[in-house]
């Protein structure tokens, strides 16, 4: 009986999730960049408001990289997905890029959320680029403020040389998870 249930609340989920997500795949390449180019532009604008000192610490960085995604969760089970950019400061190469992630653990609601991520050396920049990146566990508590319709958890040590911000834009999300989260180069874009 409960697997049929956890089996009907993943369908829901997909189903909800695919419905959600922008329809860029008529769009042209050049499109499709343009709109990532503006999600990520405006996670970057968003964490400017609201850490002011986090801009020159992108802008002294040896590369960066902006997600802006999209996440759900509904009793056991969640997932989310999002595109980003990963730029080298020295080169201004942009390099187009995913996300997706996947949850399990207790928790409801939804949220659309911005991550960046700060490399401190070519290196890293390097190889979460080629080699992508994949993370587990977490647990968080994120809400809005009522008034701007964010809120901001901080920035984190996400391994040496490389820093983590993640901003929340709306929504509602409180969830203790076993998450694993995926980057990877967006193959169609670049």
């Amino acid at each position: 009986m409960f697997a049929r249930f956890a089996a009907s609340v993943l369908f829901a989920l997909g189903l909800t999730l695919m419905a959600s997500a922008p329809a860029v795949a008529k769009d042209s390449t050049e499109q499709q960049r343009a709109e990532v180019r503006k999600a990520t532009q405006q996670v970057l604008k968003q964490l400017y408001r609201t850490s002011p000192s986090a801009k020159g610490a992108v802008a002294s960085a040896a590369g960066y990289a902006v997600f802006s995604n999209f996440g759900m969760k509904i009793l056991f089970a969640g997932g989310g997905k999002g595109a980003g950019i990963a730029v080298n400061n020295a080169t201004r190469k942009e390099v187009f890029m995913k996300m997706v992630e996947v949850q399990a653990g207790l928790g409801f609601g939804a949220k659309k959320f911005g991550v960046v991520f700060i490399f401190e050396t070519e290196r890293a920049l390097s190889e979460f680029v080629n080699s992508g990146w994949e993370f587990g566990g977490q647990a968080t508590v994120a809400a809005t403020d009522g008034k701007s319709g964010a809120a901001y958890q901080g920035a984190a040590s996400v391994m040496p040389g490389v820093w983590m911000y993640q901003v929340t834009e709306k929504g509602l999300a409180a969830e203790l998870t076993g998450k694993g989260t995926k980057y990877y180069k967006n193959d169609d874009l670049n």
